[in-house]
């Protein structure tokens, strides 16, 4: 039976704590490793050349800045919301509602776009697939069989994920070992003279930061996590390390084995051409099918808990917190996201999604880190995760947040205007209205 949004809150059924901690790795490693590992490598080499895998790595260390103000904040909730209610709590009801319509409307396009790419990749299986009707088909079928998975529950919706982190993490690993022998048996290709100005590197390393973006959606459905507060923290470091070591070894290879890294739109196919032949190219190519569905499912797992923590918090209308009464899953929040993600992937453009998805998620990178010393004045006893420093760590945080948006193309980014303009409207709409405060351990 599907409970009504207006029922009480004592008669409304509570969501189910299933995803454990290894889980809760594998969702932030899901959530981070989409598209970008795929085709970012051939931007990077020619930017910078054999000295673009010291980029990865400065950006690997810079989000670790990030993440580490992340993990410190989020252990003071049990709740679901992820950046929303941190700055919900931290800053007060419009701060919290501003955030929470960045995050959703940035998470909305990026798994739209890595649909996109699902068809691109396909089309080199399959020519037919980029076709009208047979691209309608896959991208209904793609989204609406990930929302019913999800539907049916938060434990069915991680498994998937699980499954997909390692399908998606096996060709990778092909790629590095393949590689790494064709390297160390002589198999080295000329080095190509780059010059790199320091904009190419905060340019490079821009790229990268949203490359490793995505954690902060791994950590909005911690109303489902087991032991959130102690959790948190430990699997942003574990899946940091992950993402970090794979793209770092992976832009050695390609600028390593590749004559024309630049030139090239998908370097790990070649790769895997020149190291196993064909069949190495079509596990590349079916390798990046799987990373882009996996990147979907997570998203489709973690994201509707956003809507569903702001109405859930009296900041959304109130029939997205409706849980369903069988499964216990925020369904209309799940079939929401999936729906706009589907309008997105058929109407959307890669290029939109990525400036929106820079400048939203610098901005609620630096609220976060911003919430860092003001969540310890206010609810010290909370904080199961200490970060050593935290006071220097979190300014540094916003710093680099400001700037990276000074590499940002704002005059592509009215659609972050409009946005901004409709969550304040949302918040005219809601700031008499008596708030459901959003949980605090």
């Amino acid at each position: 039976m599907i409970q009504s949004p207006r029922a009480s809150m004592a008669s409304q059924p509570t969501l189910v704590r299933a995803i454990g901690r290894w889980t809760l790795v594998a969702l932030v490693i899901n959530s981070i490793i989409g598209s970008g590992i795929f085709g970012l490598p051939s931007q990077l080499a020619g930017s910078l050349g054999r000295r673009s895998p010291w980029a990865v790595l400065m950006a690997g260390v810079f989000v670790g800045i990030i993440m580490a103000c992340f993990a410190e904040v989020a252990s003071h909730f049990t709740a679901a919301g992820g950046p929303y209610l941190y700055a919900r709590v931290a800053f007060g009801r419009l701060i919290g509602i501003e955030v929470g319509w960045m995050l959703w409307l940035s998470q909305l396009s990026a798994p739209a776009a890595n649909a996109n790419l699902f068809i691109i990749y396909l089309g080199e299986l399959w020519p037919g697939a980029t076709g009208v009707w047979p691209r309608f088909l896959i991208l209904t079928s793609l989204v609406g069989i990930l929302a019913l998975i999800n539907y049916r529950g938060v434990r069915a919706g991680a498994e998937v994920s699980n499954l997909f982190t390692l399908a998606k993490l096996l060709p990778l690993g092909v790629i590095i070992v393949a590689g790494s022998a064709w390297i160390f048996h002589g198999h080295r290709a000329s080095a190509v003279a780059v010059t790199a100005p320091r904009s190419a590197w905060l340019q490079s390393i821009l790229v990268m930061i949203f490359a490793y973006g995505g954690f902060e959606s791994a950590l909005t459905p911690m109303s489902e996590a087991r032991d959130p507060r102690r959790d948190a923290a430990f699997s942003l470091f574990i899946a940091l390390a992950c993402c970090a070591f794979l793209y770092t070894v992976i832009q050695w290879i390609t600028v390593t084995v590749l004559a024309n890294a630049s030139g090239s739109d998908r370097p790990l196919a070649e790769i895997g051409r020149l190291t196993l032949g064909k069949p190495g190219a079509i596990l590349v190519t079916v390798g990046a099918l799987i990373s882009f569905y996996g990147y979907l499912s997570a998203k489709i797992l973690g994201v509707p808990r956003i809507t569903y923590a702001l109405a859930e918090g009296g900041d959304f209308p109130s029939a997205f917190a409706a849980i369903d009464g069988k499964f216990r899953t925020p369904y209309i929040s799940i079939f929401v996201f999936a729906a706009l993600t589907w309008a997105l992937a058929l109407l959307g453009s890669f290029r939109w999604n990525l400036t929106l998805s820079a400048v939203a998620r610098l901005v609620y990178y630096a609220v976060g880190c911003a919430a860092l010393p003001v969540l310890r004045r206010k609810q010290p006893a909370s904080m199961l995760f200490r970060l050593p420093a935290g006071p220097l760590v979190a300014p540094a945080g916003v710093l680099l947040c400001a700037l990276l948006l000074t590499q940002v193309d704002l005059s592509k980014s009215l659609i972050l205007i409009a946005t901004v303009i409709a969550a304040w409207l949302n918040w005219l709409s809601v700031r008499n209205r008596v708030s459901a405060r959003p949980g605090k351990s």
